[in-house]
């Protein structure tokens, strides 16, 4: 009932009263705070973790729920607009941490991430390596696997959207393509 269902978004379906919990217009955003297991939680989770506190630096606190609230809204979309007549719900915040991702990736692409390469070699390696490889390996598995259990749709849709959203709800002393992590205003630097 809190998932985002785009048969019932789209008016191809129809909720059984019971379920009708929240409007069909909020599961654009609720369905983002839904897991379902610790593992998929956690495996956000660590994203938010890496990357959503340098994002919100650039962004500020107000501007980066709102970011991640629209991101959310446009994984749900997109995910909708590939398969409007599905009746599984999408769960998870998938879709609004890859919008995390792609901010980060266009704020800090040389910031130097340890990468396990091989999933055994650590190696500090500029962001835009291990990120780009991602952001395509999202869109590939779109291409690829559109009826499996990972909706690419919403990870598609958060990439785009947090590509286009960062560029304008940075703050103004926020550069892109930057070297290295901006910190907020709130921190004082000493030399």
């Amino acid at each position: 009932m809190l998932g985002f269902i785009p048969a019932v978004a789209f008016e191809h379906a129809i909720l059984p009263p019971a379920l009708d919990f929240v409007p069909q217009e909020a599961t654009f955003v609720t369905y983002a705070f839904l897991h379902i297991d610790v593992w998929h939680l956690a495996s956000n989770m660590v994203f938010l973790w890496v990357f959503g506190d340098n994002v919100e630096d650039a962004l500020g606190h107000f501007r980066f729920l709102v970011f991640y609230l629209l991101c959310a809204a446009a994984g749900a979309l997109f995910h909708g607009l590939i398969d409007p007549v599905s009746e599984g719900p999408l769960i998870g915040a998938s879709g609004a941490v890859s919008g995390i991702v792609a901010a980060y990736l266009l704020l800090h692409p040389r910031v130097r991430l340890w990468t396990l390469v091989f999933f055994r070699i650590p190696l500090p390696l500029p962001a835009f390596v291990p990120l780009i490889l991602w952001v395509g390996q999202q869109f590939v598995m779109l291409a690829l696997d559109m009826q499996g259990m990972i909706s690419w749709g919403a990870h598609v849709g958060g990439i785009l959207a947090g590509a286009v959203l960062v560029v304008f709800m940075r703050r103004k002393d926020v550069p892109l393509f930057d070297r290295k992590v901006v910190a907020p205003r709130a921190v004082e630097l000493s030399d």
